[in-house]
């Protein structure tokens, strides 16, 4: 497929951009500095600003499918950078006519009890709540969208580098934990899961998480 991924040198989007080579597919890589890409056959290296929609439409026209790994981690208001930031790619994926959006959630989003969301308890660390409220957010504008084919990907509470083992579980809206009550997937395994969904879509027009 032809795939263009958001983001592609961040943390998760790195992760995605390499198995998605590995895979086969063409990936054109949109990014702010195309200098950090790999050189592979079957990438292409897109200079991209989400906020010039005119721009954006173009560079996406023509792809199977859009992945987001935006995120505001860099930014002075990070919700607001955030929200703005999806917005523009929301609308530019639909002016686009790409058949397919995919998200890098968050799991400040899940459920850890009935109507209690990850974000909202007193031990979430306050220097990723800005990004975790912006993908909440995200998740919102996309459950209001009446004829996009999206889904998100919201990892488990501790999403960190480890090893690609492609075993793991798929949840709905609730926090996932393994058998010693803990949250994780790592980032390699994050990237298997939203690369099988990106080509055999089993959530469409929903949430989903992974971990342990």
């Amino acid at each position: 497929m032809k795939i263009a991924i958001i983001g592609a040198t961040g943390y998760v989007g790195s992760k995605l951009l390499a198995e998605a080579l590995d895979r086969g597919h063409q990936v054109s890589a949109l990014v702010q500095n195309i200098d950090k890409l790999p050189s592979h056959a079957t990438l292409t290296a897109v200079k991209a600003n989400v906020n010039d929609e005119a721009a954006l439409i173009a560079q996406l026209a023509g792809h199977d499918i859009v992945i987001s790994a935006f995120s505001g981690h860099a930014a002075g208001d990070v919700y607001q950078y955030f929200v703005d930031g999806f917005t523009h790619i929301l609308n530019s994926v639909k002016a686009a006519g790409v058949a397919r959006f995919l998200v890098v959630g968050g799991a400040g989003s899940l459920e850890v009890a009935p109507g209690v969301q990850v974000v909202d308890t007193p031990s979430f660390p306050a220097e990723w709540k800005g990004t975790a409220l912006g993908a909440r957010t995200a998740l919102e504008l996309l459950r209001k969208e009446s004829t996009l084919d999206w889904s998100m990907l919201s990892p488990s509470a501790h999403l960190e580098p480890g090893s690609r083992t492609g075993v793991f579980r798929l949840g709905g809206d609730q926090l996932l934990l393994d058998a010693q009550g803990e949250s994780r997937i790592s980032v390699e395994d994050y990237a298997v899961a939203m690369l099988n969904e990106a080509e055999n879509a089993q959530h469409s027009r929903q949430r989903f998480t992974v971990g342990y």
